[in-house]
C-alpha cells in the first residue's frame, strides 16, 4: 500500500471515530441534575445542531400531531417550488369534510361546495392543528393522502431521520379517520419517530422554513372572520409569551396528543442570541399522569437548563491563523508557501463558564494537499486547504443532533491569495539547486561520519 493511500484511510478512520464520539453525548454528565418525565425527550441548540439533553433519544414512539411539522415542510418546500401558491383555492372532498365536522378532534369545519385559500388552511392547521385541513393540504400538494404520505416518508428519508413511520398526514389515529384512513396503511397504524429524529425534523423546517415561525408564534387568530364560518383559533401552544405557561422567546413549534402518543410538544424558543429546540414525548406529571399542562411543565425545565447552562459562543474569530498551520507549503508555485486563515469565526455551545476549555485543531483538506501537506500551483484566493475544528482540553464528549451536524462543527481553512505556477526556468533552477542541496547534504553527513 503507498503512503498516499494509507494516509487516506488514517484520515478516514480518524474522521470516523471523530463523528462517532460527536453523536454519542455523555448522558452522566449531560443529564446530571435534570430530571425529565416522559418516556423520551431531547434539547438542541438550533444553529450547531449540539444535543445538550437526552433520554431515549431513540426510542421510536407515538408523535401524534407533531405530524405536521412534516407536512408543513412539504407544503411550503411546495409552495417554495412554485407548484402550489399561497392564494390557490381547495374544494372539499368528502373526506375532508366528514373530518373537519368532528369537534371531539381539533377541527375548523369545512363545508362541501366552498373553496378554501391554502393560506386559509395553513394557518389552521399551524395554529389550531386542524386535522380536516391539513388533510386538505395533503391532497392540494400531492392529489391524495395516499400519494402525500409516500412523500412524507420519501422526504424523511432525504432528510437523515432515523426510526420513523407516516401513515396518514395528520397524526390522528388511523381509526379516527372515518374509515377513510390511506389504502397504504391499516386501520390501528400510528404515525411515529424517536424524540432525535422529531427533533431533527424542527430543526430542518425551522433551517429552511424560518419564515414558518411568525405563523407558529401567533397566540389566536379568527378563520374566515367576517363569514358565517368564522372560528375563534386558539393555538395550542401554551407556551406562547401571552398566554397561560407564557415563556420569554417561545414561538413555536407543534404540540400533540392522542390516547396512543400521549401528550408530546416540540417547543423552540430564542433568547441571549440562542435559539433552542425541545422535544418531551408522552410527558406526565410528578404521579406518572399525563396532562396538557405536564408537557409545557417538563419542556420548561428543558429550557431552563439549556438557557441557564449553555451559551453560543464564538470561540475563535474569523480570519483565525492556527498556529502552526499559518502557511501552506506551495509546490510549483512562484512562492513556496502561501498565508491561510479561518473563512469564518467557530462557534460553539459550550457551557457558560467552559469557552476557555478548547484549543484549535487543524484538519487538511486531503483532496487538496499531498501527503506532505502541500498545494499545487496554480493556486485561487480562497481555496480551502483545510478545516479549523476545537478539541477539548480536558476530555469531553461532544454531542450532535445527526452525523450531519457533527460535520459541520468546523470552519473552511483557506488561502488568503492567489499563486501562479512558475515558468519552467525557475522550476528548473529549484530542481538545480534542490540536486546540489541534497549532493552538499549528502558530503556534509559523510564528512561529519569520520570524525
Amino acid at each position: 500500500m503507498g503512503k498516499k493511500k494509507f494516509h487516506k484511510i488514517f484520515i478516514s478512520m480518524l474522521s470516523f471515530i471523530l463523528i462517532f464520539s460527536f453523536l454519542q453525548p455523555s448522558q452522566a454528565s449531560a443529564n446530571e441534575g435534570l430530571k425529565i418525565n416522559a418516556d423520551a425527550a431531547i434539547l438542541v441548540e438550533a444553529e450547531t445542531g449540539k444535543v445538550l439533553y437526552a433520554k431515549n433519544p431513540d426510542k421510536v414512539l407515538g408523535v401524534a400531531s407533531m405530524t405536521k411539522m412534516m407536512t408543513e415542510y412539504l407544503v411550503l418546500e411546495a409552495i417554495k417550488e412554485k407548484k402550489i401558491k399561497w392564494d390557490q383555492t381547495y374544494e372539499v372532498s368528502e373526506y375532508v369534510y366528514k373530518v373537519s365536522q368532528d369537534r371531539n378532534l381539533s377541527n375548523v369545519p369545512l363545508k362541501i361546495g366552498e373553496k378554501y385559500t391554502v393560506r386559509e388552511l395553513f394557518e389552521a392547521m399551524t395554529i389550531y392543528s386542524a386535522n380536516g385541513a391539513t388533510i386538505a393540504l395533503a391532497e392540494k400538494v400531492a392529489g391524495s393522502e395516499v400519494e402525500f404520505v409516500k412523500l412524507m416518508n420519501k422526504k424523511a428519508k432525504e432528510l437523515g431521520l432515523k426510526g420513523y413511520k407516516f401513515v396518514n398526514s395528520s397524526g390522528l389515529n388511523n381509526k379516527d379517520l372515518k374509515g377513510m384512513h390511506p389504502s397504504n396503511s391499516g386501520p390501528e397504524d400510528e404515525n411515529v419517530m424517536s424524540a432525535r429524529s422529531t427533533a431533527k425534523l424542527a430543526y430542518e423546517l425551522i433551517q429552511t422554513f424560518p419564515e414558518l415561525l411568525e405563523i407558529t408564534s401567533t397566540p389566536k387568530k379568527i378563520f374566515r372572520e367576517g363569514t358565517d364560518d368564522q372560528i375563534k383559533m386558539d393555538n395550542w401552544n401554551w407556551m406562547l409569551p401571552s398566554l397561560v405557561f407564557a415563556y420569554e422567546g417561545m414561538d413555536g413549534l407543534k404540540t400533540g396528543t392522542t390516547d396512543f402518543a400521549g401528550f408530546c410538544f416540540t417547543g423552540t424558543a430564542k433568547k441571549k442570541g440562542m435559539r433552542l429546540i425541545s422535544v418531551v414525548m408522552n410527558a406526565t406529571d410528578e404521579n406518572g399522569k399525563g396532562t396538557y399542562n405536564s408537557r409545557f411543565i417538563e419542556t420548561k425545565k428543558l429550557l431552563d437548563f439549556g438557557f441557564n447552562q449553555f451559551e453560543l459562543k464564538e470561540i475563535f474569530p474569523k480570519n483565525y491563523e492556527v498556529k502552526g498551520h499559518k502557511t501552506v507549503s506551495v509546490v510549483k508555485g512562484k512562492e513556496k508557501e502561501v498565508k491561510v486563515h479561518s473563512k469564518e469565526p467557530f462557534k460553539m455551545v459550550v457551557k457558560s463558564t467552559d469557552h476557555e476549555k478548547y484549543s484549535p485543531k487543524f484538519q487538511p483538506n486531503t483532496e487538496l494537499l499531498n501527503d506532505k501537506k502541500q498545494i499545487v500551483a496554480p493556486i485561487k484566493k480562497g481555496e480551502t486547504v483545510g478545516y479549523l475544528a476545537v478539541q477539548a482540553k480536558e476530555r469531553e464528549s461532544l454531542g450532535y443532533l445527526t452525523k450531519e451536524e457533527a460535520n459541520k462543527a468546523r470552519v473552511e481553512v483557506v488561502t488568503t491569495q492567489s499563486v501562479e505556477k512558475a515558468n519552467w526556468f525557475i522550476l528548473a533552477l529549484r530542481g538545480i539547486g534542490g540536486f546540489f542541496g541534497d549532493v552538499w547534504s549528502s558530503i556534509v553527513s559523510t564528512v561529519k561520519s569520520w570524525f
